[in-house]
């Protein structure tokens, strides 16, 4: 191990071990962390490989596969404990209060502690993209993150797994991503490259009409293909300076070309034009699975931009020779002819995951109708009276550290703020026993874990949140406060796996409501949520709406989108009117969901918060495993 800068904290990266097979090590998330922290050149973290099995041997892994990499190995019962709770890979800092979890957050840490080390490796930086977001949005919401993160490490595991003699189809998700390839880049600068792409042709058919006149034919455009200038662009971003220069200067009837008759830009790289963390991430799963369909003897035509992808992601400046440390071994492929119009069509017929449940979310209509039938079937709104709706936490008295007015927050909105956590607050201490775990769910910037942790030091309070600034400012409120029961995880909800006692949330986001309400059910835990955005509620992978057996009967998909986005309209500055039934949509809303998890043997009230002013999204559900 390279001794650290001072300056620098040591942190702790475990990596998951379940096998080798041919050059990689599974799961393939840890190939992947292994090859970026290669292709970065980075010694920043104390590497830990953790065994799925029982059996600890430090000889599991060849060398040839760790690079210049020093690994130790340990069970996963010497795991710091934050780690044991959380899906590897994971990141740990040194005093185990603070743990990074999942694919996409530690390989954007290791990126990020990288940069900082070393601010002249710019190129390890743009890894992360236009304005730092590649893979930022979580897995669960962001179909592009689920597939690079979890579909296509998964797919190509399961496809290495089953036997050669096994008749095997190329994986739906390895598929998707061939169509992705083909379908057009938009990019920040969209337009003035377009722009520029359509100038270069222009000025190439002249000369090509010349060429083929003189043979005394017509000319066939894809016989003379112009010279690729988005591939100018991906490999050289000073290039990219030069194109916009060159753009300002362009003819007058590029200039006055409609932006819809413009040429389409072709995908270089996974993302677009640049080579980004989304690349690292694809390259040792798709070539692991190149090599098992050259092994099986598989045709790779049906794969063409995938298979023209591999070929350009290995002249990346830092790929080859990140590869030759991690034993990575890269396949010369045949030339491979571009994919037919017959093939893209084909490709489009793979559906994305949530195309065809989500067609009919897009419509006109008011909330009266679905809510008269739900009347007419017996359902309305229902609201449990508040168990004590005066009760409130000292503030005056409490370290300023604790409070939410600590920050850039208006005094009206700190206050409002206080009395949303008074309520959250009052149903916890109500279900809370020493001892127990308590998970705050997108925690955001801690104002909830932080209360309950100051309140109740007999409890361990986790807050999990995936924006890492909020999650930084919470925990120098903590340090500043001295709490010593507080554990912070950076990471999507998925990435966490747990056992807790009571899970809370305060203004959930959307779906986000039903991740909590599921992991505390899956936990058998009590749960007090404060449910936020009704109207971003659709579809996912994971969750179909309505919840429960009794709406499904009643309502479709479709009515029951109705309610959700008539159930955001509680502003404060609308009619009573509106305000009135945006309430009792929230309250339907929230009743499906009391119902779906009263299914799963849980008993839950929706409570109207105290006062009803201290937010627009004032309801509160309490559940408790029967």
């Amino acid at each position: 191990m390279n001794i650290m800068k001072d300056s620098v904290t040591e942190e702790h990266l475990y990596l998951g071990f379940s096998h080798q097979y041919n050059d990689s090590i599974f799961p393939l998330h840890t190939s992947i962390s292994l090859f970026l922290l290669s292709y970065c050149d980075c010694k920043l973290f104390k590497i830990f490989l953790v065994p799925t099995g029982e059996d600890v041997d430090d000889q599991l892994v060849t060398e040839n596969l760790l690079g210049d990499l020093e690994v130790h190995v340990i069970s996963r019962n010497e795991l710091p404990v934050v780690v044991q709770s959380c899906c590897l890979p994971a990141v740990v800092v040194k005093d185990g209060k603070f743990c990074r979890a999942g694919l996409s957050v530690v390989l954007r840490h290791v990126i990020q502690k990288t940069y900082e080390a070393d601010p002249s490796k710019k190129d390890v930086l743009e890894l992360l993209g236009f304005k730092q977001t590649c893979l930022k949005a979580c897995a669960e919401v962001s179909q592009w993150t689920r597939l690079c993160e979890i579909s296509i490490p998964l797919a190509v595991e399961e496809f290495l797994t089953v036997s050669p003699d096994h008749c095997q189809t190329i994986p739906p998700a390895v598929l998707q991503l061939e169509r992705k390839l083909g379908e057009p880049v938009r990019v920040h600068n969209n337009d003035k490259i377009r722009r520029q792409k359509f100038q270069q042709q222009k000025a190439a058919v002249p000369l090509l009409a010349k060429a083929v006149a003189e043979e005394g034919r017509t000319l066939e455009m894809h016989e003379y293909p112009v010279p690729s200038l988005e591939l100018s662009i991906a490999f050289s971003k000073l290039l990219v300076q030069e194109a916009t220069d060159a753009v300002s200067r362009e003819a007058a009837h590029i200039r006055r070309t409609k932006t819809s008759d413009l040429p389409l830009l072709d995908h270089i790289f996974a993302e677009g034009l640049y080579f980004t963390v989304a690349d690292i991430v694809l390259l040792p799963c798709i070539h692991q699975f190149l090599v098992s369909c050259k092994t099986q003897g598989k045709n790779l035509l049906n794969l063409p931009l995938i298979s023209s992808w591999y070929q350009r992601v290995q002249e990346v400046p830092g790929v080859k020779k990140a590869a030759a440390k991690c034993g990575m071994e890269f396949l010369q492929l045949p030339e491979l002819m571009s994919a037919s119009e017959e093939q893209l069509q084909d490709f489009s017929a793979v559906p994305d995951e949530l195309e065809e449940e989500n067609e009919d979310s897009h419509f006109i209509g008011g909330p009266r109708p679905t809510m008269t039938k739900l009347m007419e079937n017996g359902v309305e709104a229902k609201f449990a009276p508040h168990p004590c709706p005066t009760w409130t936490l000292d503030w005056a008295h409490l370290p300023s550290a604790v409070s939410p007015g600590e920050g850039k927050m208006s005094k009206d909105r700190a206050l409002r703020k206080q009395q949303q956590l008074n309520n959250l607050a009052s149903a916890v201490t109500k279900l809370a026993k020493p001892g127990d775990m308590i998970v705050d769910f997108c925690s955001g910037g801690g104002h909830v874990g932080i209360v309950l942790a100051h309140m109740m030091p007999s409890c361990q309070v986790v807050l999990i949140e995936n924006k890492e600034l909020s999650l930084i400012r919470a925990k120098d409120r903590s340090d500043e406060l001295g709490l010593n029961n507080v554990w912070f995880i950076q990471a999507n909800l998925d990435y966490f796996n747990g056992t807790f006692n009571i899970g809370v949330a305060l203004h959930a986001c959307g779906v986000a409501t039903d991740m909590v309400i599921e992991h505390c059910i899956k936990a058998q835990a009590a749960f007090v949520i404060s449910p936020c955005c009704y109207g971003f509620i659709q579809n996912t992978v994971k969750f179909k709406y309505p919840r429960s057996h009794q709406f499904k009967e009643i309502l479709s998909y479709k009515e029951h989108m109705t309610l959700c986005r008539f159930a955001d309209q509680t502003a404060v500055q609308l009619p009573p009117e509106r305000k009135l039934i945006g309430k009792q949509c929230m309250g339907l809303v929230d009743l499906d969901r009391a119902w779906a998890a009263e299914e799963q043997n849980y008993s839950v009230q929706v409570i109207s918060m105290e006062p009803e002013s201290c937010s627009p999204k004032n309801n509160m559900l309490v559940g408790i495993p029967t």
